[in-house]
């Protein structure tokens, strides 16, 4: 069918939008509401063009044959900049401050329709910052409405924490019974963080409590980074998305003032480690019940909510920012003659709900995301691009791939299989699982090891977890190991990530370039199994063997 543009004829079929359209014949057309697949409401009006006269939003509107579509005269400029008009008068306008900087949707919007602030409309009253989350901060002073968070809290994850209150021009979007984020249903997966367009929701900062950690001479700052953030960090400074980045990053790191930079990759060969001998254990008791994987904090956060009666099926492992965090403050700091004391582990995480996470323990001290790692060097002046490629300090950073590729939804289940696989059959060399990889939501595979057959199930975005906790309660499917990452295609797209501009690329996209770099670096590695890092081996020998029970140190106590 054809379609006219701006005195253009285009292609277009059945079901397509003007908007959808228009995306894919590069005519720019602004939105702030709508979101591909999830958000497409109308709210905004920002997206309107003219058909016959009438301004419609091109988001909601089907095209129709023959139709006529203007996208750029006065009539349609004049409306856009009236709505931001609208918007930008009751619009906290302190931009330069907020962490969307650079970011926000709305500023970018202001500056091209050359908006300032209109008196002649509504101005709410200033409301009350919700900083009540470990996770997440909201600011409804930012807030424009648009829905975004809304919709993914509800239907991407199915958490259902953030709905609109009230009506008319005292609407704003809040909590059940109007409580904070911390007595409501949130999780803090930060996925509304990653679509709102303003700077309303944002993780919550600890920069600052950084920055004073770094200046108390006594400390030793040691860093501990997660696989996912070196394929995000390098977008914030305009590489390409999903660029593999570690040796900048590691520098930037050292710049920042931190002493040690270790890998969390070394944690996750632990966790490997320690979740395929409780599944072993399992496999031989014939325990009944699946296995869950305990690396997410959402995750674990999810289950507690809405599931308690399975909170125990959780694996007993800590995640492995806790693990190398107590390898840290337990082998490292014996074996270095360290003041324990004196160590401050700082995570640098793909994630917000890390942030959550401290509170389980004390192994560490503070959970950065890699957008705050980002705003830390730009504000401290660092020329990131032009860093020298540094490695990660020993003697904590050897890792194997099956390490790396935990920042990826499958990657837990693959890592646990590769090292399971070698000890029930040690004939064995597969290393590659393809059918537990990205790709669909929720994967179901069954995998012989030796004589003994699993059955596994993969599983990203709670939406997903919470119809896999459906199945499993009315006891219509059984698993022996189930992996659980509550950001749709794992840390690679986790609420802490670098913020993309998803006018122009597509979600799963961002997904699959950032979670193929890692299978890439994986594929390079000599070492791709977590019981052959010679590390691993080394801690073990000369620490955990000796006493058994400093094993207890990589656990949750139940």
């Amino acid at each position: 069918m054809k379609i006219e543009i701006d005195n253009k004829t285009y292609d277009f079929n059945q079901n397509e939008t003007i908007l959808d359209v228009c995306r894919k014949n590069n005519i720019e057309i602004p939105t702030l509401c709508f979101l591909k697949e999830i958000c497409h409401e109308a709210n905004c009006r920002i997206c309107m063009v003219e058909v016959n006269g009438r301004l419609i939003p091109s988001c909601s509107t089907l095209a129709q044959q023959d139709m006529k579509v203007i996208t750029k005269n006065a009539k349609v400029f004049n409306s856009r900049k009236k709505t931001l008009e609208m918007l930008v008068s009751n619009h906290h306008k302190d931009c330069v401050n907020c962490q969307k900087y650079g970011y926000c949707t709305l500023n970018k919007l202001f500056m091209q329709y050359n908006v300032t602030e209109s008196k002649e409309f509504y101005k709410k009253n200033s409301t009350q910052i919700d900083d009540s989350s470990p996770c997440i901060t909201r600011n409804n002073n930012k807030c424009i409405l648009c829905n975004r968070c809304q919709k993914i809290c509800t239907q991407t994850q199915s958490v259902s924490a953030l709905t609109k209150q009230e009506r008319g021009f005292e609407t704003f979007m809040g909590c059940a019974y109007n409580n904070g984020l911390r007595d409501s249903t949130c999780v803090g997966c930060g996925q509304c963080t990653l679509v709102c367009p303003t700077g309303a929701l944002v993780e919550k900062d600890e920069t600052k409590l950084l920055t004073q950690m770094l200046s108390e001479k006594e400390n030793i700052l040691i860093a501990q980074v997660a696989p996912s953030v070196r394929v995000s960090l390098a977008e914030a400074f305009g590489e390409n998305i999903g660029t593999f980045d570690e040796g900048r990053m590691v520098s930037a790191l050292k710049k920042l003032g931190f002493k040690y930079v270790f890998d969390i990759n070394l944690g996750a060969d632990f966790t490997v480690v320690e979740e395929s001998n409780e599944l072993l254990e399992n496999i031989k008791n014939n325990k009944k019940g699946p296995l869950f994987s305990s690396c997410c904090p959402a995750w674990f956060k999810f289950l507690q909510n809405f599931y308690p009666d399975y909170v125990n099926n959780l694996s007993s492992c800590k995640s492995p920012t806790e693990m190398l965090g107590a390898i840290i403050k337990n082998y490292y700091a014996q074996s270095q003659n360290i003041d324990v004391n004196k160590i401050k582990v700082v995570g640098i995480m793909p994630c917000t709900a890390k942030k959550g996470e401290k509170e389980r323990g004390e192994d560490v001290d503070l959970s950065l995301t890699t957008r705050e790692l980002a705003r830390l060097i730009k504000q401290k002046n660092i020329d990131y691009l032009n860093l020298p490629h540094e490695k990660f300090d020993s003697p904590l950073s050897t890792y194997s791939g099956a390490g790396l590729i935990f920042g990826t939804t499958g990657g837990v289940t693959e890592a646990v299989l590769r090292r399971t696989i070698k000890l029930l059959n040690p004939q064995s060399n597969q290393i590659e699982f393809l059918d537990v990889r990205q790709g669909k939501g929720r994967k179901e595979v069954d995998v012989c090891l030796g004589e003994t057959k699993l059955k596994l199930c993969v599983v990203s975005g709670l939406k997903n977890a919470r119809e896999l906790m459906e199945d499993i309660k009315s006891g219509k499917k059984e698993y022996d190991f189930v992996e659980v990452m509550a950001c749709p295609g794992g840390c690679v797209n986790g609420g802490g990530q670098i913020n993309v501009d998803y006018d122009k690329i597509d979600i799963e996209e961002v997904k699959f370039k950032r979670a193929n770099s890692l299978y890439e670096q994986d594929k390079k590695l000599k070492v791709r199994n977590s019981s052959d890092n010679e590390i691993v081996q080394q801690i073990y020998r000369d620490f955990f063997i000796p006493s058994p029970n400093k094993c207890d140190i990589l656990h949750y106590h139940k």
